[in-house]
């Protein structure tokens, strides 16, 4: 192929070279990752991104270098004009055009193509989650075993819109550039203050005005004694009305009913400590105000702290990356058979090798198989000897666990991002019903435990206490603490032992 005399430069040949070896590169990677049984996330940024970017800095190239190669033949020359000119009278000066227009075409037509899969590559759950591998590592770890697993990234963190993609991206450059030179912070900083509001993402799928009525729910757990005894607890959760009929005018979701609208003053950046909640009835007017008698707000401090309008994300904090605590992931492993419940000591072991806090990876799973094992060995010799092939099995599978939700490079476990629904291992629903929210009047946001649920059975296997649908008993707590469960949080006992 012959090219322009002007063609001939150290720039334009450089740009040339750039887009041969770009074209080459993207065409080898594009083949290996079809043939590839598995993905990767830096052959995609490759061959949508990089690549590309170098192609069009090569076809820049190679104009701008034909340009000053003209220029510079003419400058000798007096000539009226300094551009060059195609005269379409002159054949090369047709066949160089048509030349031109076809590579053009082609460039533009492949561009387009890459664009738009470099845009569905940006959106996808690999780049999202796999780009940026130890910084989002617990995010990816615990979004892959949660409810939303089959939910893009992008729908609940973007949602629809160009407005909130080009937001995203501008908001992904520093990202970018704190994982490239390492100045994110570990644990990443939650919550995110400028997340897209719940109502223009949670609610595409989740219709506030058709949510059930209420939900039997069952949980079962072991004890930590010598037979892992199972407890088991049956709780009537009452997530809306007595009858769907009646909209949202009770239960759990009463807080987006839209006749109303719920206000709070966040105390802490982390939205655990509210200290002022305004309630305004839309239909009536009526506004009226709690505050937390024991943690008064100052009124100069209004307008330092986050002034927020409640929706889903103040109690479903945790919806995709949810990090559960030792005593809930090794339950869930023995209701599932990884550990088994007839493996004597198996829950106390357990929780003993997992009360410390690690400061890499390797060093938790030695950790956790040392301890296990010389518990055994020094507390219940005779169950070691008879189960020493299953207590190293099992030993794994509580290893798999914790690596599922506790992620020491990162500073990431159950205590770091807490989780609001319920108020078992932080103050959850307690932030507001505290009982202590009141009004000058002295009327108190409830904080009885019917409000949200109603208990209908619970006890040890075999020895269970039922009550009647529509009735309620109250909570027994399977290891005797007496009364303390009456007079303080749950979240005092349980959120300490992993702290």
């Amino acid at each position: 192929m012959k090219f322009p005399k002007t063609f001939y430069n150290w720039i334009s040949i450089t740009g040339f070279i750039l887009c041969v070896n770009s074209l080459i590169l993207m065409l080898i990677l594009f083949l290996v990752a079809l043939m590839s049984s598995t993905s990767n996330s830096y052959t995609g940024v490759f061959i949508y991104i990089v690549l590309p970017a170098f192609l069009v800095i090569g076809l820049l190239l190679i104009p701008i270098g034909m340009l000053f190669r003209f220029r510079k033949k003419k400058e000798d020359e007096e000539v009226a004009k300094r551009w060059p000119v195609m005269d379409l009278n002159v054949k090369q000066h047709r066949n160089t055009l048509l030349k031109v227009s076809v590579i053009t075409f082609l460039f533009l037509v492949v561009s387009a193509m890459g664009s738009y899969q470099a845009f569905h590559y940006t959106e996808s759950v690999e780049f999202c989650g796999t780009l940026c591998h130890q910084v989002m590592e617990p995010e990816h770890t615990t979004y892959q075993n949660s409810p939303h697993a089959r939910v893009k990234c992008v729908e609940c963190h973007v949602g629809e819109g160009a407005d909130w993609y080009v937001k995203s991206k501008l908001s992904g450059l520093y990202q970018v550039y704190s994982a490239f030179f390492e100045k994110y912070p570990r644990p990443i900083i939650t919550p995110l203050h400028n997340l897209r509001p719940a109502r223009e993402t949670c609610e595409k799928c989740h219709w506030p005005q058709k949510f059930y009525s209420r939900k039997l729910r069952s949980q079962r757990s072991y004890l930590a004694d010598s037979m892992n005894t199972e407890w088991d607890i049956d709780i009537l959760m009452k997530i809306g009305p007595t009858y769907s009929a009646m909209g949202l005018q009770e239960g759990i979701h009463w807080h987006i009913n839209p006749d109303f609208k719920i206000e709070y003053v966040a105390g802490t950046f982390d939205r655990e400590s509210i200290p002022w909640v305004k309630m305004t009835n839309l239909k009536t007017g009526k506004v009226t105000l709690f505050e937390n008698e024991e943690e008064p707000l100052e009124a100069s401090a209004m307008d330092t702290l986050e002034h927020r309008n409640m929706d889903c994300m103040d109690c479903h904090n945790r919806p995709s990356h949810l990090y559960r605590s030792p005593p809930v992931y090794i339950n869930n492993a023995m209701i599932a058979g990884l550990v088994p419940k007839d493996l004597p000591y198996i829950k106390f072991a357990a929780m003993e090798a997992l009360k410390t806090p690690f400061e890499d990876k390797a060093t938790a799973l030695k950790y956790i198989h040392d301890t296990i094992i010389s518990l055994y060995k020094a507390e219940y010799p005779d169950v070691y000897a008879k189960e020493k092939g299953r207590i190293e099995k099992v030993i794994g599978a509580i290893q798999g666990e914790y690596q599922k939700n506790a992620f020491p490079h990162m500073k990431v476990n159950s205590t770091t991002y807490l989780n609001h629904i319920g108020h078992l291992e932080s103050m959850g629903c307690f932030r507001c019903h505290s009982g202590k929210h009141k009004t000058k009047e002295g009327l108190a946001i409830r904080n009885d435990c019917d409000l949200c649920h109603t208990f209908i059975g619970q006890g040890k296997k075999g020895e269970m206490k039922y009550a009647n649908v529509n009735e309620s008993m109250e909570f027994i707590h399977p290891v005797n603490v007496k009364d303390k469960w009456k007079t303080g949080y749950c979240s005092e006992c349980h959120a300490a032992l992993y702290e």
